[in-house]
């Protein structure tokens, strides 16, 4: 491969079929690992919702209970989620990562000793914390790897990780619940637990080994791919130096944290209440409940691919994930107007999934974009719109089920989310500044 421009900082003339080769190269490298190790990242978040049932049972939780458990896991990822990120950017990405899986690992384990509410609350806090810098963490070690131009099928890849952790997740917590309880005297929630914090352990090794922290370490990489991956991703970076200060006085910076919110608000929705919602039309069987849970996810994989491949083609972020979060909105209307239908209620929620997940991944292409060349900041900035959309897993969860408790029904609450879906799609069009606003197409 031999780039007729290698001046840094300049793009290389470089064929688009070398560059994609490239790139290509580097996915298949990396991304195997990275996106298991979100799959596990993302069921450890939704592993709760399948549990709900057999948990709650035995612990002898509300909804509002549940809701609160549920929303004190982000309230831990939350408070520690900027100086998690902070010290990824000081200990180098790889080691940070493994740190925190092993964490997480361990402490979602721990899940099979909880016998009361209090012990209940402590650990999904303490998951939370443990948690806490993973996603963005891996959102910028990405940004290390990968030209701006390739980053929306990138990230559509993760975040197809958190797809498949439904797609697959939800009927194997099925399967867990319905076979495995009574096994070893362990109930099959504790056993969902157990298979859903011990391999992270396993993985942590798995990325301390396998990963490079930059470029410059990859011995996979010749000289010449090192240099012409490093100069292209160098044609967006401004300056090197930066901080979170910095990040702040950007323009568009919290509009994008409160996009971010509302668009989690309605990924929590989705995440710890749709087998609830199943439930409520009728349907009792733990393994069915997880077959038609995985719905929604199979519909916001394909869903992702074909908008990450679209957005990159065309260099549309913002008009994308906006129209996807308005799709989002209209299964939550649909999904409050057939409740008692099931049927119906599992189209909602394919429009649900194939609108609100699928947003995600092309949404945090918007991020690094306006924090190009931030440094130190990039990643505490990525890390703090993180966590301000992380708050929508607070709330989300804890409304839905205080007006499940005082009504009996789940509807008034979907309704508001879609409210909040509306609103953010409406922010995405006409909230954020030129920058955002403009193609990546030059």
């Amino acid at each position: 491969m031999k780039p007729k421009t290698m001046e840094a900082g300049v793009r290389p003339a470089v064929e688009p079929d070398e560059m994609k080769a490239l790139v290509n190269k580097v996915a298949w490298r990396l991304m195997p690992l990275i996106m298991v190790c979100y799959l596990f990242a993302f069921f450890d978040r939704i592993n709760i919702s399948f549990a709900k049932f057999q948990l709650q049972a035995d612990l002898g939780l509300s909804n509002t209970a549940y809701g609160l458990g549920a929303g004190l896991f982000v309230m831990g990822y939350v408070i520690f989620e900027v100086p998690s990120n902070m010290m990824l950017y000081r200990v180098g990405a790889r080691r940070w990562i493994a740190r925190i899986m092993v964490s997480w690992g361990l402490a979602t384990a721990a899940m099979v000793f909880v016998t009361a509410e209090w012990q209940f609350y402590t650990l999904r806090f303490l998951i939370g914390a443990m948690e806490a810098g993973f996603a963005p963490g891996v959102l910028y070690y990405l940004t290390l790897w990968f030209p701006q131009d390739f980053r929306g099928r990138i990230t559509s890849m993760l975040f197809l990780a958190s797809a498949f952790a439904g797609l697959v997740g939800a009927p194997f917590s099925g399967l867990v619940l319905e076979h495995m309880d009574g096994v070893l005297q362990l109930r099959g929630w504790h056993w969902l637990f157990l298979l859903g914090g011990l391999p992270c352990v396993v993985l942590a090794w798995m990325v301390l080994t396998q990963l490079k922290d930059r470029i410059e370490d990859a011995p996979w990489l010749s000289a010449e791919e090192k240099a012409l991956l490093s100069s292209r991703i160098a044609v967006h970076e401004v300056h090197k130096k930066g901080s979170l200060l910095q990040a702040l006085k950007i323009p568009g910076f919290l509009t994008l944290g409160l996009i971010y919110f509302l668009i989690q608000v309605a990924s929590y929705g989705l995440n710890f209440w749709a087998p609830q919602l199943i439930r409520s039309t009728g349907v009792q069987s733990s393994v069915t409940i997880g077959f038609l849970t995985a719905i929604p996810y199979v519909c916001g994989a394909i869903s992702m691919v074909v908008i990450g491949r679209w957005s990159d083609a065309t260099g549309e972020r913002r008009k994308f994930v906006s129209g996807l979060v308005a799709l989002g909105a209209v299964g939550f209307f649909c999904a409050g107007i057939f409740d008692d239908h099931t049927t119906f209620l599992i189209i909602a929620l394919g429009l649900l999934g194939a609108g609100i997940i699928a947003s995600i991944p092309t949404f945090w292409t918007l991020p690094p974009k306006l924090l190009a060349g931030a440094g130190a900041g990039a990643a505490g900035g990525i890390a703090l719109i993180n966590t301000l959309g992380q708050l929508g897993g607070i709330v989300s969860p804890v409304m839905v089920g205080r007006i499940k408790d005082i009504t009996g029904s789940t509807t008034p609450a979907l309704y508001v989310i879609g409210v909040c879906a509306l609103i953010a799609a409406a922010l995405l069009l006409w909230g954020l500044p030129h920058l955002l606003r403009t193609s990546d197409k030059r």
